[in-house]
């Protein structure tokens, strides 16, 4: 991204003392700089782990500028000036509790803004400003070939066909369940196709006028974003605008059918900066069963593939620490450090990002003496291959594997709202048994580490739920309404500074997408005629 302000010569501890603990000991420089935008039905945060908030369309039509400077955005802005730590970042300050010595992820989405930058933030534009984004995250939709475990409708469409077929999930009983009982329509009120979309088509305004010469990232997630129309159409803007510098980073399953794959690959040589973000953290059956969809040694290959054939900066592969993939991750690590060895560090940066929700499959409800095994066997793997990062193990993959470390050894409670202990059991047992079921899977088989801890888990039985729960995470945001009253009693939170509007019925979508995608881009890129207009892709006439 062009920016690191860590010195040389200091730990991630001594900037943070050093650049923005002395701004605020709660600050964070994402909550100006940076967002994630889900363009499909208009939600955003600053990163992601707080929960989503809706973006109001009543404050959308003053300016596009909404999509990121919401009223309940520059609410925690000043929160964090004043050092109260803002409920929603839970995430980072559970961390840090852990000890002065622990470097949560509010460090590292501070360190790639300049020191003025930060200060900047707080003390010119504050709270009341309309900031400039300089790092984007957008998902276009939910149009997605794999149904993830701990993933939804919400950000799946093949969730949504499961549960449109076999219908809501049963005796689900802790704070994950709602996920599993919905449909995702709310997750795409606009259609697979975003017809009319008012979000997609402020964001468009905003790329054109200010985004494409300011922005110093732009990633595009999903979904699986080779299944957008809106992405395509994005690549195809790319190709006539060769002179756009903006580096471009997307978030690919690395699962999607050839051809797909093959025009990813090839869009990467239009760009002057192109990374590949991708999703794995465990070998194959584990894998294959917590990533519906996934075929390991497709992946794997793939991986492979994008690292010889395509012009890319980075693969960068985020691992989601859930309850099952701690038995394989060793393996998978060992994989990871292959393709650094053939391709350098850069072929496969590893994340660790430690999944808290739904808490029945995060790693807190194992039991106690299977996750200090699986500690110590960690510990033991890292003490064998850090090798000072020679064989292209970064100190900052390092460092993250020390907090899972730690994070296994001494998290008992995922997150705020996570429930009881009895509560997340049952759910696991009552989840996977349907899963297996609706999958075609065995977790016996897959997992045969946990057999006697799984078998021995009490079963729940509850009334049949027939009718399925609005899905709309935004809507039980627990932090929005109290932040906002209290700026209201404050009087203290700016109207939008600047205007844009929309709404349109929710379009079934069909199970042909991929090779839809397929035909648009050989459409796009054998029509030399076409040029873009606003959110449209138009034949000139």
């Amino acid at each position: 991204m062009g920016v690191f302000a860590k010195r040389e010569d200091e730990t991630f501890q001594e900037y943070r003392d050093r650049a923005i603990d002395k701004l605020s000991p709660s600050f964070c420089g994402a909550k100006w700089y940076n967002a994630t935008i889900w363009l499909g039905n208009g939600q955003t945060t600053s990163c992601h782990h707080p929960p989503a908030h809706k973006i109001p369309l009543d404050e959308l039509k003053f300016s596009y500028k909404a999509l990121h400077n919401t009223k309940y955005k520059k609410a925690v802005r000043k929160q964090m000036m004043e050092g109260i730590r803002p409920k929603e970042c839970e995430y980072c300050w559970k961390i840090e509790d852990l000890g002065k010595d622990k470097v949560s992820d509010r460090v590292y989405k501070s360190v790639i803004y300049t020191d003025e930058e930060l200060k900047d933030a707080k003390e010119t534009m504050g709270y009341t400003e309309d900031v400039d984004l300089k790092t984007l995250e957008i998902a276009f939709d939910a149009n997605c070939n794999f149904a993830c475990s701990y993933c939804n409708s919400s950000f799946s469409t093949t969730w949504q066909k499961d549960i449109k077929v076999n219908g809501p999930y049963q005796n689900l009983v802790s704070d994950g369940a709602a996920a599993f009982q919905h449909d995702g329509s709310h997750a795409m009120p606009y259609g697979r196709k975003n017809k009319d979309n008012p979000y997609v088509e402020a964001f468009w305004k905003w790329w054109e006028a200010e985004l494409q010469f300011s922005l110093r990232e732009l990633r595009v997630t999903g979904g699986e974003p080779s299944m957008s129309p809106d992405f395509w159409k994005l690549m195809e803007w790319w190709k006539k605008h060769p002179e756009c510098k903006v580096p471009f980073a997307v978030n690919s399953n690395l699962g999607q059918k050839k051809q797909l794959l093959d025009a990813l690959i090839e869009s990467s040589h239009s760009f002057k900066d192109f990374s590949i973000y991708t999703s794995n953290e465990a070998i194959g059956i584990q894998a294959e069963y917590i990533r519906y969809g996934l075929i390991w040694d497709v992946w794997l290959k793939n991986m492979y593939r994008v690292n010889e054939e395509g012009n890319i900066k980075s693969v960068n592969v985020m691992m989601t620490i859930n309850s099952l993939c701690l038995f394989s991750i060793t393996e998978f690590m060992d994989e990871m450090l292959k393709l650094k060895k053939k391709f350098g560090h850069q072929a496969a940066v590893m994340s660790f990002n430690i999944l808290r929700f739904p808490s029945f499959q995060s790693i807190v409800t194992l039991p106690t003496n299977i996750r200090m095994e699986r500690a110590t066997h960690i510990e033991a793997w890292l003490e064998k291959n850090w090798n000072d990062g020679k064989n292209g193990f970064m100190d900052y993959e390092r460092d993250g594997l020390l907090r899972l470390i730690d994070y296994i050894k001494k998290v008992d409670t995922g997150h705020e709202f996570t429930s009881s202990l009895e509560s997340r059991v049952r759910d696991f047992r009552s989840f996977y048994q349907q899963y297996d079921k609706r999958r075609g899977k065995n977790f016996l088989e897959a997992f045969p580490e946990l057999n006697s801890w799984y078998l021995g888990l009490p079963e729940t039985n509850l009334t049949p739920l027939v009718k399925l729960v609005d899905g709309d995470d935004a809507k039980s945001n627990k932090y929005v309404d109290g932040v906002l009253q209290q700026a209201k009693d404050e009087g203290w939170v700016l109207n939008p500074q600047w205007a844009n509007p929309g709404s349109e019925g929710y379009i079934e979508p069909d199970n042909q997408q991929q090779d839809d995608m397929i035909d648009l881009v050989e459409q796009l890129k054998n029509d030399q005629s076409t040029t873009h207009a606003g959110s449209q892709v138009k034949k000139l006439k």
